[in-house]
């Protein structure tokens, strides 16, 4: 029993000297400035040495791009603006905090929290937090926006810290990237860049989008379950109570006029639901995708639109019922001070948006996954040390790169075809993939919502910077890194399907 207290105090004392020099740092606004400039005078320096490596996919000669030349600094002046507007998370973030802003002003959120606290075990509320976070993945990125604050209010409401919550929110919406029990549009997208890799050494294999659905399904519990864990055995005890401005109210039951107003936002949550069954059941259903799909629809690719008239509208009715919203002046001004709540993300987005672009634009990000990808071929070991490998490397270089399609469009033309040489399928490649994706999606800075995710710890604590979020969501990345390791060396060892037709084998055609 003391070695364990040890080892915990010693793990406990890390992650504060981790938050601590974190938080040492510059402003993260400042700090992704930095890395901005950094970017630039790597590639300077790239450009000068002649780096190269050669596209997997194309044969074409990739090399770093001088942003110092007369071209770079002429492209920096004019795409500015053009880098900090067409960020994709700054729109989304908007639109839905418009939407989320009137429910919240109305007294909505807060309402439906209540009667969530009060009816719910408070035992299962970090669990249900978690999996929700899952399972949010498979509306794109609502998690982000919606899941991850209502964790917060959701902490707050019973007595715990409110940052505690947002961490166990974060970590399955990030973490669980590659786990759920429904598909996501990102299924179809990662299926399609893995058949093509495929295809690169059989030109009529097909690689479906349930390709890893199977191994889905069992790491949404065990992630749920590790991320449960992790909340209540390492990340509480480190915050403790919370005692700030935005403290503990008193929870009360719901006045019979409060039920009326969640009573008629129910019937307008079951109107929407509706309409949407109504035009997506049906094979020419109108709100089907071009291809007569459902993934491909606009209410998965335009969830964001949807929260946004969904929240907005449901907030309208319960504010009108609660005497909240009198006319439409009311309901303007609640979204205007919901846009007052992002001024910070709004700073750090600017510069964040910079260096993102900077990064892409020199190709060093390419070039630095390509020759990481080689070194890791260069290897010759056995299938587990080779996938444990391969989850590492796919980890690292999220570091560097933030789009899950974006790395795997780079790493498939390379690994799908090296393994299915070696015997491995096309779907093994992917499922290893998306396990290195995943679990370094939270510590990140170049995850598109890490700025935000700063931005949200900052409103309850003021000192919060980059390394509270780190020191933070680090236990779950190494706590998620070890058991979803595990859970693939026992899917390897037994030889499971890991999806629908998705072996473990490739066997080269006759």
């Amino acid at each position: 029993m003391s070695e364990k207290v040890k080892k915990k105090s010693f793990f406990d004392k890390f992650l504060n000297i981790l938050e601590k020099g974190g938080n040492a740092l510059p402003h993260p606004a400042t700090l992704f400035g930095i890395f901005a400039l950094s970017a630039l005078v790597l590639s300077a320096i790239g450009a000068w040495l002649g780096w190269n490596v050669q596209h997997p996919g194309t044969g074409e000669t990739i090399q770093v791009v001088n942003l110092f030349s007369k071209d770079g600094i002429a492209m920096i002046m004019d795409r500015m603006v053009e880098n900090y507007t067409g960020f994709a998370p700054l729109g989304i973030v908007m639109v839905a905090m418009l939407g989320i802003g009137i429910a919240e002003s109305s007294g909505l959120i807060a309402a439906f929290i209540r009667l969530l606290v009060l009816s719910s075990p408070r035992r299962l509320l970090t669990f249900v937090l978690v999996f929700s976070g899952i399972l949010s993945n498979f509306a794109s990125d609502i998690g982000y926006v919606l899941l991850i604050p209502l964790g917060g209010i959701i902490f707050q409401s019973v007595g715990r810290h409110p940052i505690v919550g947002m961490a166990a929110a974060f970590a399955g919406v990030s973490g669980g990237f590659s786990a759920n029990l429904i598909l996501g549009t990102v299924d179809p997208l990662l299926a399609g860049l893995s058949q093509e890799g495929a295809r690169i050494i059989d030109p009529t294999y097909e690689v479906n989008p349930t390709a890893n659905y199977y191994f889905m399904i069992v790491s949404t519990f065990l992630i749920a379950a590790i991320g449960t864990r992790v909340t209540e055995k390492i990340v509480a005890p480190r915050f403790g109570n919370y005692s700030g401005p935005h403290g503990q109210d008193k929870l009360e039951g719901l006045s019979p006029k409060e039920k009326k107003g969640l009573l008629w936002s129910l019937l307008v949550f079951v109107f929407w639901v509706t309409i949407i069954l109504i035009g997506i059941l049906p094979e020419n259903g109108i709100l089907r995708g071009d291809d007569g799909g459902i993934l491909s629809s606009p209410i998965i690719r335009g969830v964001i639109a949807l929260l946004f008239l969904i929240a907005g509208t449901m907030g309208i009715v319960y504010g009108a019922i609660m005497g909240k919203y009198k006319n439409d002046s009311d309901v303007a001004k609640s979204m205007a001070d919901s846009m007052r709540t992002l001024t910070t993300y709004f700073v750090l987005v600017f510069f964040a948006a910079q260096f993102v672009a900077y990064f892409k634009w020199s190709n060093l990000g390419v070039i630095m996954a390509v020759n990481g990808a080689e070194a890791l071929m260069a290897a010759d070991l056995g299938v587990i040390p080779l996938m444990l490998l391969f989850v590492l490397l796919s980890a690292a270089i999220n570091m560097l790169m933030g789009s899950a399609s974006a790395k795997w469009a780079i790493m498939a033309p390379i690994f799908v075809p090296m393994f299915m040489l070696l015997g491995y399928s096309p779907e093994l490649s992917q499922a290893v993939y998306r396990i290195g994706d995943s679990v370094t999606n939270i510590i990140s800075p170049m995850m598109s919502f890490f700025a935000l995710i700063i931005a949200y710890f900052g409103k309850y604590d003021e000192k919060a910077g980059l390394g509270t979020v780190m020191a933070t969501m680090i236990p779950y990345s190494i706590a998620f890194f070890i058991g979803w390791s595990i859970l693939l060396i026992i899917w390897l060892t037994f030889g499971f399907p890991l999806g629908p037709g998705a072996g473990l084998e490739y066997v080269m055609p006759n």
